[in-house]
């Protein structure tokens, strides 16, 4: 295997591309990762693994194999896989993976190590394939034991109860929901739908949902969303739908639709969950212009107060006591901090009205990234910053929001660390991207919390009463690298520290 892998595809072009065509065309899903870099990170994944998984080149791109499982880690087939990585053996194991939209499959992984002329491993290349439908199709024979007439029996009882059950859910929740059948016609609408809406039973029941009202639900984009739910069990999420509706006005409306499925009963059912966020879009605009007027309006005295400040600085008089510079040295980095809040909400206000400019320009990465550590160092003599940064990679973009990026996690790195001396930076190619990490060994983020970290105005409890600051930092740096075409990641246990992940695309020459 080694030397076909060293000498044809990868020094012949013609070949190459024909290797990364068949490769393309296969249904399994195939990954290649390279076991010589840090973390062993995914370097290749083709279409099929792309559809298996539900996240785009992009998004793999980078990872170690083991976001797939999510927060599913105590299967023993981990410890499988773990075992034959680092002995450098082929192993094959069934394993439930997640795909991005959080559903559940079951995958088929072989993995065969790749080695070069002196035997060491330096790639693994993993096979996978959705066997789903077979586990499925082995549970339900292993449930095949009762008599079918007792099977009957229960089936119907089971659907009687579970039809009470899901009525009785649908009239007590104070939201409005719809039951759909695989046709879309209205199988049920709870009492706070028929409200909200000021509609009758016999005006919604029996109804296509596209044809209720003035047609406010016939939007091509849906209809495309929600003939992919009961195939493929794709749920809707956070579907807007701004709207002038009968008897109500001008309203924005949240959707969320679901399979509904009870023990294998209603499977051609849809829940399609409907909220009123008009008053919150409302409320969310008022606070954003809020933020946008003030921070502006907070910034033209602070620059004059900086100015006045840095004179002061310049005219200490001579014999000047203690106190009095080290008062004007408080004041001015107490300016310095703020200023930084205040352009930390500028640049979020530019965010949510879509005005954040990027002046994108080729630049060496490590070029950057060695300037940002250094300058930082010099600030924090106590912790010790290590770089491992040796690219040579070149990007096309705004060099002074990436370094705002590095700037952001190398400064959570220190701060969030504070029984710990050691930040490490980390930056290595991936396939057509390149990955910085930073890794900091102190408090560490909850799996809750990492679900939300990147959100504006998120701050993690403990942390919010121990550590000043906004919770804003983290949502502009996603925002940034989002626009920059790359990704942005947390790898983190409480106790073990933290590393944060962001790639960027190594400019095509």
């Amino acid at each position: 295997m080694s030397s076909d892998f060293k000498n044809n595809p990868l020094n012949d072009p013609l070949s190459n591309n024909i290797y990364l065509q068949a490769l393309n065309s296969a249904k399994s899903g195939i990954i290649i990762t390279d076991n010589r870099q840090q973390d062993n990170p995914i370097i290749y994944c083709n279409r099929a693994f792309e559809e298996i998984s539900g996240y785009s080149h992009n998004e793999i791109i980078g990872h170690n194999c083991r976001f797939l499982q999510s927060q599913d880690r105590g299967q023993e087939e981990r410890q499988i896989i773990k075992k034959a990585i680092k002995e450098g053996e082929e192993c094959k194991v069934e394993i439930r993976n997640y795909r991005k939209n959080g559903s559940l499959f079951w995958n088929e992984l072989i993995i065969s190590p790749v080695k070069d002329d002196e035997d060491n491993v330096t790639h693994f290349i993993g096979v996978q394939n959705d066997i789903t439908l077979r586990k499925k199709a082995e549970n339900e024979l292993r449930e095949e034991k009762s008599s079918v007439e007792k099977k009957i029996l229960e089936r119907t009882k089971e659907l009687q109860e579970n039809h009470a059950f899901l009525s009785s859910i649908i009239e007590t929740v104070r939201e409005s929901l719809l039951v759909l059948d695989v046709d879309y016609r209205v199988l049920s609408a709870n009492s706070h739908f028929l409200t909200s809406f000021k509609v009758t039973q016999e005006e919604t029941v029996g109804k296509i949902l596209f044809e209720l009202g003035n047609h406010q639900w016939d939007i091509m984009l849906l209809k495309q969303l929600l003939t992919k739910i009961l195939p493929t069990n794709n749920p809707v999420i956070d579907f807007e739908v701004e709207h002038d509706f009968p008897y109500i006005g001008k309203k924005i409306m949240l959707l969320n639709a679901y399979r509904i499925e009870f023990e294998g009963q209603y499977k051609d059912r849809i829940l399609l969950a409907i909220e009123d966020i008009t008053e919150k879009k409302e409320i969310d605009r008022r606070k954003d212009d809020f933020l946008s007027i003030a921070s502006h309006e907070l910034k033209t005295p602070l620059t004059t107060i900086k100015g006045f400040t840095q004179l002061l600085e310049r005219m200490i008089p001579e014999g000047s006591s203690e106190k009095f510079i080290t008062t004007l040295q408080k004041v001015s980095l107490n300016v310095d901090r703020l200023n930084n809040l205040i352009s930390e909400l500028l640049d979020t206000s530019k965010i949510q009205s879509g005005n954040i400019e990027i002046h994108k320009e080729p630049f060496k990465i490590d070029k950057i990234i060695h300037e940002a550590v250094d300058n930082l160092a010099l600030a924090s003599p106590s912790h010790n910053i290590s770089v491992n940064s040796d690219t040579n990679a070149t990007i096309l973009g705004d060099e002074l929001q990436i370094t705002q990026v590095l700037n952001n996690l190398v400064s959570n790195a220190i701060k969030y660390s504070p029984g710990s001396s050691q930040i490490d930076v980390y930056c290595n190619r991936v396939g057509n991207f390149i990955r910085i990490s930073v890794t900091d060994y102190g408090m560490g983020i909850s799996q809750q919390d990492q679900k939300k970290i990147f959100e504006r105005f998120f701050r993690v409890r403990d942390i919010q009463k121990k550590f000043p600051g906004m919770g804003i930092g983290l949502y502009i740096c996603q925002e940034i690298i989002q626009n920059h075409e790359g990704t942005l990641w947390v790898e983190s246990e409480i106790g073990n520290g933290s590393t944060f992940n962001f790639t960027l695309p190594i400019q095509k020459i």
